[in-house]
């Protein structure tokens, strides 16, 4: 299905057809991505007595709960509230869904002990002025990605001064495929997070980061329009399934 959508006063003609999702499926296993030293997710039927809200043990219906973290379990898209002392929702922060987005890849550079994304490797990569999301694959980019056990890895962060560069760059909504954007220990300074949404200075409520997305090599590097979608939690974040579209003619 060939339509036209309008994003940020721009027309982009795209096909419905042919979506391309980024996000990574939550899964009731050890082998679901994890990050921040916590359990693997549970999907299990309601229990009330003797009645199990399963089909296949008898009821009319498969009835089950969910046990998760957004940040540790799989994509999310968060909002400032992630590190504000007072409440900010993702879901009354993200009120548009379509972006104008730039794909890019990066290697990180390897710093004393760290493998860090400075602001060098974002102005190799990024090609576009106007774009409103940028969206980071690192490499190596593995199907381990889909099922990485990232505590206690080290893994590789966007250093305070990139962060700023991105936020200078007038976009909004920053997508990588790592579990932060800063690094994992790093005594709380949160200083990538701090510097991305200009907080406290200047806060751009309006801005969103999104994390552990899945980026896969035949998506190429490039402009699209993205569709970020998140449940409606009332929570600092949401898990989301951010979906990109080639533009036709571009």
């Amino acid at each position: 299905m060939i339509t036209t959508l309008q994003s940020d006063n721009q027309d982009y003609t795209i096909d419905l057809s042919k979506p391309l999702d980024i996000s990574i499926p939550l899964i009731a296993s050890k082998n679901n991505v994890n990050a921040w030293y916590i359990d693997a997710p549970k999907i299990e039927p309601v229990k009330d007595g003797d009645w199990i809200g399963k089909v296949s043990e008898g009821a009319s219906t498969n009835f089950n709960n969910i046990f998760f973290n957004p940040h540790g379990h799989g994509t999310h898209t968060e909002c400032v509230g992630h590190i504000t002392s007072e409440f900010h929702s993702i879901n009354n922060t993200l009120k548009n869904f379509f972006f104008l987005a730039e794909v890019i890849t990066v290697i990180p550079k390897p710093k004393e002990n760290d493998f860090i994304i400075d602001v060098q490797a974002l102005k190799k990569g990024i090609t576009s002025k106007n774009c409103k999301a940028l969206i980071i694959r690192t490499l190596p980019n593995t199907l381990g990605k889909l099922n990485k056990q990232y505590s206690h890895t080290n893994w590789p962060y966007v250093t305070q001064e990139a962060a700023t560069y991105i936020r200078e760059l007038g976009i909004d909504h920053l997508l990588i495929d790592l579990p932060s954007v800063d690094k994992e220990k790093d005594d709380g300074k949160l200083l990538s997070h701090k510097a991305f949404w200009n907080y406290p200075k200047a806060t751009r409520y309006q801005a969103t980061i999104t994390e552990l997305i899945y980026v896969r090599d035949e998506i190429k590097d490039g402009n699209y329009l993205l569709n970020l979608q998140i449940a409606p939690f009332e929570n600092d974040a949401s898990p989301s399934k951010p979906v990109l579209y080639k533009i036709l003619g571009a």
